[in-house]
């Protein structure tokens, strides 16, 4: 490291805060780029920012009779999205002080815990519509997760390693490596993933105002102020997190900092949010494109993810992975 190198901290902590901060702008380019498809002229590019800034300063309102847990669950998941940055190559190709702390395994239970306390807060309530959209994202979550794990299997078979920096580089070592059926087909299996988590369609109307088609977005009906700031800011997060993963892990994880330079650094962090503004872009053809699945199919949808996840590994096993 030279001298005018970033200290490998300092650049782990940028990796944090380029999510904090590149969130919410993330979000504003997909909702114009959506109204833009949509024919309308839609909201501001920077309104996520304004819309927090409103949210925190309004009062917090705590329904009658629920707990602690109430307010306590949104700085749990919130925390948790501020965690997995640590982990996952968001601006560097080399591993930071805490990139090997956990795994992609690790990764997905502190984003499980998220969505667990968010669930659990909206149970809290008491609200009949909160209390439904939380049992439900439970249970598509749990369907997604064995999903997940099939991922982290292929993923281990073709690397050795399911450490998020170790397959980045295999992935940047050779072309011959990002065409390997098992982990494309790994890859597609992840990227179904990303449109249920992220409630897109065919999954959910993410932007829809139906209490009754409302899955993440019921869980939060019943918060207001902080709160509900908290919850917004940590859903973009989230979105930009799982981008990031399927960017810089699975697909191209190119524009990465080989260095700890300043120079390299702020290309890593353009790279990044201009990434995943095309992926989200894509999303949001996605979303113009499709109709929303009855709630009964999108089990069926999630089933189909798993069997190409469960398909990347028997590839591997026969030899073609």
């Amino acid at each position: 490291m030279s001298v005018a190198d970033l200290a490998p901290q300092g650049v782990q902590a940028l990796q944090v805060l380029t999510i904090l901060g590149g969130a919410p702008l993330v979000s504003g380019v997909i909702s114009q780029i959506e109204a833009r498809l949509q024919g309308r002229r839609g909201p501001r590019i920077l309104q996520p920012y304004y819309d927090l800034s409103k949210l925190f300063r309004k009062e917090t309102v705590v329904p009658d009779g629920s707990s602690w847990i109430f307010l306590t669950a949104p700085v749990v998941s919130f925390g948790c999205y501020l965690i997995v940055p640590l982990l996952i190559p968001v601006l560097t190709t080399y591993g930071l002080p805490l990139g090997y702390m956990g795994d992609i395994l690790g990764g997905g239970f502190i984003l499980a815990l998220a969505g667990f306390s968010v669930a659990l807060s909206g149970t809290e309530s008491g609200a009949p519509f909160a209390q439904l959209g939380g049992s439900r994202s439970m249970t598509f979550g749990a369907l997604v997760e064995p999903t997940i794990l099939f991922v982290v299997f292929a993923v281990a078979l073709l690397t050795g390693t399911d450490l998020p920096y170790a397959l980045a580089a295999t992935v940047r070592s050779s072309t011959s490596e990002m065409v390997r059926p098992g982990h494309v087909l790994a890859a597609i299996a992840f990227f179904l993933v990303v449109l249920v988590d992220t409630g897109r369609i065919p999954v959910e109307t993410h932007s829809g105002t139906l209490e009754f088609g409302m899955i993440d977005e019921a869980r939060t009906l019943e918060h207001s102020g902080a709160p509900l700031a908290l919850l917004k800011w940590g859903s973009a997060m989230k979105q930009l997190i799982l981008y990031t993963i399927l960017i810089n892990v699975f697909v191209a994880p190119w524009g990465l900092a080989t260095s700890g330079s300043p120079k390299a650094v702020a290309f890593g962090i353009v790279s990044l949010l201009a990434k995943a503004i095309i992926l989200g872009s894509i999303f949001a053809v996605i979303d113009n494109l499709f109709s929303k699945l009855r709630l009964f199919k999108i089990t069926e949808f999630i089933a189909a993810a798993f069997l190409v996840a469960v398909l990347a590994v028997l590839v591997f096993y026969t030899g073609g992975g």
